[in-house]
This record gives structure tokens, sequence and C-alpha cells, in this order.
């Protein structure tokens, strides 16, 4: 196959990918109108659902416009040899490979940003300000950028060099070494993110004595869990949305509510909803998803490994001298079928998962409680009661309001 070729293969992918995305986005936005269903009823008054209705619209056709002006920016970014242009920059810098690499990728993260910016603000501070979301200040906003940038600076920098230093010494069988060192960081970041990683950007505190702390403590004693870290994290700093989740092993795991979870839900009904993250505990879900996603690294990996090095990949993207990093971007191109696929499979394996956590919380504590909590979260979310079936199986990760509140029905 000669590089032609594989640059309008790139092309075409780019573009059915991005068809097949605003096709579903439309079928799902066909559904936006459509009556609550019956068992949903009290989720919303009519004003609060004519609210939905209008955030889900403007959130659909802001989503629109955002994606197809980052499509438009990558087409114009390969038929106008963007990715050989950066590449002689970084070149006129150093002759060193692995900080040819760094520079390379810092200006197209660093561009990106840049240009995205305006969009973010837009979502944050229009959109989610008109519907009574936003809690961000300006400050915070800049502040979490150049967090991120800093972030992704250090760590992402420090594994790309390490990795480009892999394939430098070890040729093809650099994968081995890549995966060894991106499945320890995973495990690392699994256990240790909320301590390391979540201060920089929030307050956590432990959750004070109490009824609602006594109440999450005698649950766990019932089921037998060792909870000895709860924490409450500023969530409110940012938007008034809630959210609990569950994250690190042994001693470490801990479990995180969110201040507007506290302040939106009853205490039993924020205890069902940590039965039901005891409940991915309990059913080895985080281990299972953190295994999978090891594997899925390895294969990855393995996959760049034959193909990182040919000059026809670097060729398609109209730099002549072939390199791992140009390399990698041709093939992260070439990967996104795959990739979708694995999503596909991954979101399907979350959402048999949630009705697994869903089921435990029922069997240990009270479905009633769960429910309720879930229509209020839906409710101070704006979320959408319709989603249609495809949209559903193809981009979420967790079953619909409708379908949990069956499952959780079921029996009862």
């Amino acid at each position: 196959m000669n590089s032609e070729t594989l640059f309008y293969i790139i092309i075409a992918i780019i573009m059915i990918d991005f068809i097949i995305d605003k096709i579903l986005d439309a079928l799902n936005a066909k559904h936006f109108d459509d009556p609550i269903p019956s068992e949903l009823s009290d989720v919303y008054d009519p004003e609060e659902y004519e609210k939905s209705q209008n955030y889900k619209k403007e959130r659909f056709k802001f989503g629109l416009i955002t994606s197809s002006f980052s499509v438009l920016l990558t087409l114009a970014f390969l038929f106008f040899e963007g990715f050989a242009w950066v590449d002689q920059i970084a070149r006129s810098i150093t002759d060193q490979p692995i900080l040819i690499a760094l520079i390379f990728f810092g200006i197209i993260m660093l561009g990106s940003d840049i240009i995205m910016t305006p969009f973010s603000w837009y979502s944050t501070f229009v959109i989610e300000e008109k519907y009574g979301f936003n809690k961000t200040t300006k400050k915070t906003f800049v502040l979490d950028k150049l967090k991120g940038l800093a972030m992704s600076s250090i760590l992402g920098g420090g594994i790309l060099a390490l990795i480009i230093w892999f394939y430098q010494i070890a040729g093809k069988d650099f994968w081995w070494l890549a995966w060894i060192l991106i499945a320890v960081f995973s495990i690392f970041m699994n256990m240790f993110y909320a301590k390391l990683i979540v201060p920089l950007f929030n307050k956590q505190t432990p959750l004070e004595e109490g009824s609602l702390r006594s109440k999450i403590e005698d649950y766990a004693k019932k089921v037998g869990f060792q909870l000895d870290n709860i924490f409450v994290i500023d969530g409110s700093k940012r938007s008034t949305k809630a959210n609990a989740y569950f994250s690190g092993f042994g001693k470490e795991k801990r479990i995180t509510l969110f201040d507007t979870l506290i302040n939106d839900l009853e205490e039993e009904e924020i205890v069902a909803v940590l039965a039901h993250e005891v409940g991915h505990y309990k059913k080895k879900h985080i281990l299972v998803n953190l295994s999978v996603s090891v594997l899925t690294t390895g294969l990855t990996l393995w996959l760049l490994s034959l193909f990182v090095g040919s000059p026809v990949l670097s060729e398609a993207l109209s730099v002549a001298q072939p390199s791992f990093h140009i390399g990698l971007i041709a093939f992260g191109l070439l990967y996104s079928p795959i990739s979708e696929i694995t999503g596909l499979i991954m979101n399907y394996i979350s959402r048999k998962f949630e009705y697994q956590a869903d089921n435990y919380a029922k069997s240990t504590y009270k479905a009633e409680r769960l429910i309720s909590s879930l229509k209020k979260l839906s409710r101070n979310t704006l979320s959408n009661l319709t989603p249609h079936k495809a949209y559903i199986f193809v981009h979420y990760s967790h079953p619909s309001l409708l379908q949990r509140y069956r499952n959780l029905k079921d029996g009862l």
C-alpha cells in the first residue's frame, strides 16, 4: 500500500466516524420531545421538563458545532501538511529524537487547547451558567487549564519519553517494556489518584462525625466492608452536579462524596448510592476494568510495534523522515475503528456492571432509596429520560434511568 492510499484511508476513517456519530446524535435528538415514561413521571414537573428539553437541545446544537469544527480542523491539518510543518519546527530546535517528539506533541497539545478553549469557555460560562449548573469562577477555569497542561506535560511527556527510549534500545520489542510501564502507572494511579492528583484541583475533607457517617459505617459493617476513609470533595466550586465514586485498593480504598450530593439527597439515599459503589467493589468490577484496560493497552502497543517504524505511515502525513512520533500519530488515526469497537465492548460490560451494582444495593439495602436518589440526580442535572436505544448502545457506560428503574423494581 502506498502513502497516498493510506492518506485517503485516514481521511475516510475520520469522515465515517464523524458521520456515524452525527447520525446517532440526530436519532437521539428526535426523541427529546417524547413523552416521559409513566414510571418516571415524578422526575420533572412541567416547568422543569421544558427546561430539560431546552438544555438538551442547546447542548445538541453546541455539540454539533464543536465536533464539526474539530473535524474540519483535523482535515485541514492533514490536507495542508500540518504535521510535517510542526515536525519541521521541532527538528529546527533539536536533533535529539526524544526532544523532537516532546516538542512536536507539546506544540500540538498547546495549539489544540488554545483553539478549543473558547468552546470550553462558552460551554461553561454561557450554557452551564444559563441553566444554573456552573459554579466555576474565571480564575478557577484558568487555573484548571494551567494545571491540566502542566500535568499532561509532566506525566504524559515523561511516559512518552520513556516509551521512545524503549523503542531506541529495543526496536520492535519496545512494546513489552512500554506495556509494563503503562500497567504499573495505571495501577499506581488507581491506587493513589485520590491522594496525589485530586488535591491539586479540589479540597477533600473526612466526612464529619454524625448521623450520615454513622449510617454509612453501620451499612459497611453489615455487609463486611471495611471502610476507614470517607471523604467529602468540594465539587460545588465548579458545578451543582452531584457525584460519588470509589477508588483505590486495600488500605488505600476510599469513598468520595461530592458536597453537592450531600446537599441534594437525604441520608438514606446517600447510603443507597454508596451501597451501589460498594457493590462495584464486592463484585470486583474495579479489578476487572483495570485488567481489561491493561490487556487492551498491551494489544494496542503490540499492533503499534508492527507498524510504527514503517516509512509509509510518515509519508502518509507528508513527512519524509520516518520517526516514532509521526508513526504514532498515523497509527492512532488508523486505529480509530478498533478503538470504537473496544469502546462498544467496554460500554456494554460497564452497563452490565451497573446492573450488578444496583442489584447488590437492592439486596443489601433499600431499592426504593436508590430509585429516589437516581431520580433526584437525574432531575438536578436535567438529564435525558428518553434516549434512543442506539445512542445508549454506543455512548452510554450506564443504563438509562428507565432501564435502571425497571431493573430495581423487578422482583419487588
